[in-house]
């Protein structure tokens, strides 16, 4: 299921046919629309449709173009709209200099305006930002931390969706990153991490590729999603179920899956969540956040046995591979880590594991040669250059012994297993040159994940 989260469909373009667009756009599977209202006639119909259409959500707000145009009386009719039932954000607003429509001052007031609401009623902010980038940060800088939101149908650079992003924002991106020569576009979407990317079309407008120049309508992401897919190295399933996780957690609509997965898919790989116990509490883990990995709820209620685990795996055949990567350290559970492996090589399956390293500590012997002919590539997490550094950065339960453990582990590794592989996460202070020097001279492959990006 997907959600478009930026509508008109209250637009006389879909004067006709609304149902028709509806029921389109459900039969490729859009969960949820968001219509976003851009002046009060608008946002009162959107409304409407949200009144009309379970399916439908509503966002009420005024558009930059019409700064100069809305009185008193215009405004308060957006404060009394904000809490009907079923309005799940404020805007469309922000600031648009390429038209040029209303003068700045006043954009930036009601720009104002709207977001003293949002941080009044805790609603996110549907933001509009065409040719104003700059003026556009600084109105957001002043209400850092107290809202949240999305830049929708991102035009600008890298830099810029960086500077928003630092801000906590969310982007989204329409028909246009389908255009041939949309390749800076493009290069955004693959700088924006896919745990902050939502779906939209801004229907009628801006529709894909394939259909551009005609009406959009949100059955129209199906067009949308596959380009997402590729900037982003994933599958169209991941970004849609990514997606859809992030929308329904920011617009606080529809039902976030709560139930831990054991066994569950990234790109054509399988991943095996076997525990949520790890003898680290690294500074930098999604686990001291949130139990969420690319959309899956991982926190675990009880540990799997290894009948579940293999019932939940089926036949793994048709994955690239099948990972020992869940929400904590599968060493912790030796034996059902070396159990499953078994099974899976039974099947003619590649088996990887990713670890912190530290399974002889945890195990209190040296369990390499147990992993050896089970085991096709293992990606060890070296994470730092220095002892202390370890330390600080992964706050190990074994005082004082743990880089070391973990460099003769490294060692070890070599032995028994193919391919061995560190890697480190590109968190600031990290001396990432000095970790790669590590790896050659332990003779193994290094690989630098990204902050933030698990799985």
């Amino acid at each position: 299921m997907i959600i478009d989260t930026h509508t008109h469909l209250d637009f006389p373009d879909y004067g006709n046919d609304v149902e028709e667009v509806i029921l389109r756009a459900k039969k490729v599977g859009v969960e949820y629309f968001i219509n976003v209202g851009v002046s009060v006639p608008s946002s009162t119909r959107s409304i409407e449709l949200a009144q009309r259409f379970s399916e439908i959500f509503a966002s009420v707000g005024i558009h930059p173009n019409e700064a100069s145009n809305i009185s008193e009386d215009d405004w308060a009719c957006v404060e009394t709209l904000v809490h009907k039932e079923k309005v799940v954000a404020i805007g469309e607003t922000g600031l648009d200099y390429y038209r040029d429509r209303s003068s700045h001052d006043d954009q930036k007031k009601l720009f104002h305006q709207h977001l003293e609401l949002a941080t009044r009623t805790g609603l996110p902010v549907i933001i509009h930002n065409r040719d104003a980038s700059d003026d556009c940060l600084d109105v957001l800088r002043a209400y850092d931390g107290k809202i949240e939101g999305v830049i929708h149908c991102f035009s600008g650079d890298k830099d810029v969706a960086e500077k928003f992003l630092d801000l906590g924002f969310h982007i989204s991106f329409a028909g246009p990153v389908t255009f041939p020569k949309a390749n800076a576009l493009r290069e955004v979407v693959r700088s924006v991490p896919v745990e902050k990317l939502v779906l939209e079309t801004d229907c009628p407008f801006l529709a894909p590729q394939p259909l551009r120049g005609k009406r959009n309508e949100p059955s129209y992401l199906v067009h949308v999603i596959p380009v997402l897919a590729e900037q982003q190295k994933l599958s169209v399933g991941d970004i849609e179920r990514i997606t859809t996780h992030n929308a329904k957690k920011l617009f606080r609509i529809g039902k976030i899956d709560t139930q831990g997965k054991i066994a569950y898919v990234i790109r054509n790989s399988l991943y095996l969540n076997i525990t949520s116990r790890c003898s680290n509490r690294c500074l930098f883990c999604s686990r001291e956040t949130a139990p969420y990995v690319k959309g899956y709820y991982l926190g675990l209620e009880k540990e799997p046995t290894i009948e579940e685990l293999i019932t939940a795996i089926a036949d793994p055949s048709s994955y690239d591979e099948v990972v020992f990567c869940g929400f904590g350290e599968s060493t912790e559970r030796l034996d059902v880590l070396t159990a499953v492996a078994k099974y899976l090589k039974e099947k003619g399956a590649v088996v990887r594991l990713d670890t912190n390293g530290l399974g002889d500590l945890i195990n209190g012997r040296s369990i390499c040669e147990e992993l050896k002919g089970l085991i096709d590539t293992i990606c060890i997490s070296l994470n730092t250059d220095s002892a202390d550094e370890y330390q600080r950065l992964c706050r190990p339960s074994f005082d004082g012994q743990s880089y070391s453990s973990l460099l003769s582990f490294i060692k070890k590794a070599k032995e028994f297993i193919p391919d061995v592989m560190v890697s480190v996460v590109s968190i600031p202070g990290v001396d990432i040159e000095s970790c790669r020097k590590i790896a050659e001279e332990l003779g193994v492959r290094f690989r630098v994940r990204e902050y933030n990006n698990v799985g």
